[in-house]
């Protein structure tokens, strides 16, 4: 008996962790569609012997162009079983600089390209009763962090989305999750020059995702250690919190 297709659509597959995702998920048999701004980048995503890459150029802040996309996908490729929400972008930003410009630009990308590409792909799983939906979202979306006003609230909002919908599409065959990692050596840190505890190197961090995807619960987190860190600081009163960070202010 042939094993039925597995499909996947992936946002942010022009590189990082959108990019590793799909060779692996590629090389473990799943027909995978990737999806980036950059159509060029994503012609040359080739992975190892296997079902095909589908690359299918996205701007997911484009709200028509993602209900059109997964349409797309639907019709061409077959039902999307797994979405990795993974497009997103970081500008550090610190207060003398700060731009309400930056924060529109990544709260668009980050945030409502998260919610753009659930409009889209919810009615269908829930009309079959079927799917998984993975938003990458940020330990950095845990609480405020310095140089991170932007990318942290949309983050935060991501996460808080998710939250509020789980507990409506428990039960319906539709699962979702939030993945939070933390600093992962991808293109968006090689520039950040700011201590970095606990990096995880690209291929540790992937394996922890996908491992995550197979299972049941709502939040993956990786590195373990900065999770569980970042897990306490969420219990501190407010004032400790802000002296804390005050230590890792960057200096001028």
């Amino acid at each position: 008996m042939v094993a039925p297709k597995r499909v996947a659509w992936i946002t942010g597959a022009s590189s990082g962790i959108g990019r590793a995702l799909a060779l692996r998920m590629q090389a473990d048999g799943w027909t995978v569609v990737a999806s980036a701004r950059r159509a060029d980048v994503l012609a040359g995503l080739r992975g190892a012997e296997g079902p095909a890459i589908v690359p299918l150029a996205l701007d997911v802040t484009d709200a028509a162009a993602v209900t059109q996309a997964v349409q797309r996908v639907r019709s061409e490729v077959g039902p999307i079983d797994v979405a990795v929400l993974s497009a997103g972008t970081y500008v550090p930003m610190r207060a003398k600089e700060f731009s309400a410009r930056v924060v529109q630009d990544t709260l668009s990308l980050n945030t409502l390209g998260v919610a753009h590409c659930l409009e889209a792909l919810l009615p269908g799983m829930l009309e079959r009763g079927s799917g998984r939906i993975v938003a990458v979202a940020s330990l950095a979306g845990y609480r405020g962090m310095p140089t991170s006003a932007a990318y942290g609230a949309s983050k935060a909002a991501v996460i808080h989305m998710l939250e509020a919908l789980q507990p409506e599409l428990a039960g319906t065959g539709v699962i979702l999750q939030v993945a939070n990692p933390g600093f992962v050596r991808t293109p968006l840190t090689d520039h950040n020059t700011f201590p970095m505890p606990f990096r995880m190197e690209l291929e540790g961090a992937v394996a922890a995702l996908y491992a995550g995807m197979q299972s049941a619960r709502f939040e993956i987190v990786f590195p373990r250690s900065l999770a569980l860190i970042l897990k306490v600081a969420r219990l501190l009163p407010i004032g400790l919190y802000l002296r804390l960070m005050r230590r890792i202010v960057p200096k001028d």
